[in-house]
């Protein structure tokens, strides 16, 4: 309860100074950065909709350089940015720092993910670090510690505090438009090293409590999925626990990732000893008498998947605490 009130006391503090940001950022600094915004906005909406590719990644040169002279100006952690509708801009939990992420379309079949960080500073002053994109230069994402030079791009849509032994990490919950047939979502580990520097990844996702066959540790996690399917990969304060979708092939073909839909139940992971410890089943039913199993519902008499019911019922399910 007090870790709580305390998370919630941090989070009235940043929202309250970004609402008084005119008390923070001078006049002139302040019509400064609003100019900026029209420009960030107008570049963002180019880096994805502009027919030429060379106008998109010029877009995406110039939306850099805009950023970076915003963020320069003293006080600039407290300007929200709000009217970039297309940019990512989250504030950690305790205040501490805001990521920004964004995507540039390479082409109909590829997404490249920009990102930085920005730290407050008791000046005022700019503390940047920007985040190099490195997913498409390795074939295990899973298993390693990285840093802002090979960071796994994502759009960050939430922010997790978690504390073990005094240090924080920060759980970031991210989309990826990863290909023409199939999108990621990602679970990713922050922390900040005795450098100040940011740490991508740890081994800090478990599988340890699982009945089946173990297995090994993860520095980081992704659900890989249909494009055109709907998923859920979210934090559920209320039961402290990060709920996902069990996915499954709608062909049969667990090789092909692209092929993944919802079925209707929901795994999850909850911090436990400094560690994000997999559930296996976090909503368990019991049937009422003349009901079927699971299966049985999200088929059709043909045997085939019936991919509206499955997700039918995993909006069902989400309405629903364990045990019920």
């Amino acid at each position: 309860m007090k870790k709580f009130f305390f998370c919630l006391m941090a989070m009235c503090l940043v929202f309250n100074c970004i609402r008084s940001y005119g008390q923070l950022i001078k006049p002139a600094d302040l019509k400064t950065l609003r100019l900026k915004q029209d420009s960030l906005q107008q570049q963002a909406d180019s880096m994805i909709n502009s027919v030429y590719t060379a106008k998109r990644f010029i877009a995406d040169s110039n939306f850099v350089k805009t950023l970076v002279r915003a963020l320069k100006i003293n006080n600039s952690f407290y300007f929200p940015f709000d009217s970039l509708q297309t940019i990512s801009r989250l504030y950690a939990p305790d205040s501490t720092f805001r990521i920004f992420t964004w995507q540039l379309k390479k082409d109909e079949y590829m997404y490249l993910q920009k990102g930085a960080i920005q730290v407050r500073t008791n000046d005022g002053a700019l503390k940047l670090f920007p985040l190099f994109d490195a997913s498409m230069f390795t074939s295990k994402p899973l298993d390693s510690v990285r840093t802002k030079k090979n960071w796994i791009g994502a759009i960050y849509y939430k922010i997790i505090l978690k504390e073990y032994n005094g240090k924080k990490y920060y759980t970031l919950l991210g989309f990826d438009d990863f290909s023409v047939a199939s999108n990621r979502k990602w679970m990713e580990v922050l922390s900040f090293g005795a450098d100040g520097e940011p740490v991508f990844g740890g081994p800090l996702i478990t599988f340890k409590e699982d009945t089946a066959k173990v297995k090994p540790v993860l520095h980081r996690f992704n659900i890989e999925y249909k494009k055109e399917a709907r998923t859920t990969f979210n934090y559920n304060p209320e039961l402290d626990i990060i709920i996902y979708d069990h996915l499954m092939s709608e062909t049969e073909q667990p090789e092909r990732k692209e092929s993944y839909i919802p079925d209707g139940d929901f795994e999850g992971f909850k911090w436990k000893d400094g560690q994000w410890v997999h559930v296996n089943q976090v909503f368990n039913f019991k049937l009422k008498e003349g009901e079927f199993p699971q299966e049985a519902t999200i088929k059709d008499a043909e045997g085939k998947t019936d991919e509206k019911k499955l997700l039918e019922q995993s909006e069902k399910n989400m309405k629903k605490k364990p045990g019920q």
